[in-house]
């Protein structure tokens, strides 16, 4: 059985498939982008081996593993069989232990191409995480305030050719009150960082990267501290838009969702609307009007981005006067800049 390590499996990436041989729950917190969930044992299955193993002894907990799996073998070979129909495969576990090199060992006496990732999945965060660290990219980032149509125009520039990440898409998550509208469940902030990285590496070094502003936290999602550094200090280009535009922009956006569900998000921000401002959004959201909800709104969201350039304290900033507000008139603006 071969080994390979983090460095040299994601050199090779895409010729074997990875299956990740830990629990449901562990895969759920965090997983390598691409991997398949083959689990050895279920989220109480690894409990109680793990309990046997430090409650009384690594022999105890290897027969009753034993016991486990001896009635699961034929369906990890099956499974694996449809994952990976080619034959090839990498196996993983959370060390590089004896659950990856069991799973391993099974496969290859089903005749399969067999690699173990040394380290397992531990060894391999790290790798992500030292990864990101590095300065392989020229960043640039759309800023605005709210209603901008940023993520619209960051999307023009990709059908235009240029190179993007939407952090808000690998987050799912808008960034704001309003953000989850939509959406589905946000990934753990370990697996936004595993898909950062996934998203970063398929660009080739030295190409210039369009991102949009974001905050730390995307939701519930924390960026990773070394990328967020080189975010916060990469050149802004802010869009200016006129304000009504940006108000019939969001109404556009966020009308079509159920109305209790916008009442909720505007709820949220009680503290920050206070309570008569909030109730003057409610109402006219009740009736319909949408665009006088919007421009309350707008109030502290303008606001906030007014602290967030103080508090970010950017020097290396372009004002932008969008020629027409469509998303790829500025896209086009965007790729003429020097």
């Amino acid at each position: 059985m071969r080994k390979l390590t983090p460095q040299e499996y994601f050199a090779a990436e895409g010729h074997a498939v990875l299956l990740d041989v830990r629990s449901p729950g562990e895969y759920a917190h965090g997983h390598l982008p691409g991997a398949v969930n083959l689990p050895l044992f279920d989220n109480d299955e690894r409990a109680e081996v793990g309990t046997l193993y430090k409650q009384h002894s690594p022999d105890e907990a290897l027969l009753r593993g034993l016991e486990i799996v001896g009635g699961k073998m034929r369906n990890l070979v099956e499974s694996a069989r449809r994952h990976a129909p080619g034959g090839r495969v990498v196996v993983q576990c959370w060390r590089g232990g004896q659950r990856s090199a069991s799973v391993a060992w099974l496969l290859e006496q089903a005749n399969f191409q067999v690699a173990q990732l040394t380290g397992g999945y531990k060894a391999s965060r790290a790798y992500v995480h030292e990864w990101l660290k590095q300065d392989l990219h020229q960043l640039r980032v759309i800023s605005g305030p709210t209603g901008t149509g940023k993520t619209a125009i960051l999307h023009a520039l990709q059908e235009m050719g240029a190179d993007i990440v939407d952090l808000e898409g690998l987050a799912r998550h808008k960034g704001s009150s309003f953000g989850a509208l939509g959406e589905d469940p946000q990934p753990t902030s370990e697996t936004f960082e595993n898909n950062l990285f996934a998203a970063l590496r398929a660009i080739p070094p030295g190409r210039l990267v369009w991102l949009e502003d974001e905050s730390r936290m995307i939701g519930t999602v924390c960026q990773p501290d070394a990328f967020y550094d080189r975010l916060i200090a990469a050149p802004s280009v802010v869009i200016v838009q006129p304000r009504e535009w940006r108000v019939a922009n969001l109404v556009d956006d966020y009308a079509p969702y159920p109305k209790e569900e916008l009442a909720a998000a505007f709820s949220r921000l009680r503290k920050k609307l206070g309570g008569q401002h909030l109730q003057v959004a409610l109402d006219a959201l009740d009736r319909g009007d949408f665009a006088a909800a919007c421009r309350i709104a707008l109030v502290y969201y303008d606001k906030a981005y007014a602290h967030y350039g103080e508090k970010k304290g950017a020097t290396n900033l372009q004002r932008l006067e969008a020629e027409h507000p469509g998303a790829e008139s500025i896209a086009r603006q965007l790729l003429a800049l020097p």
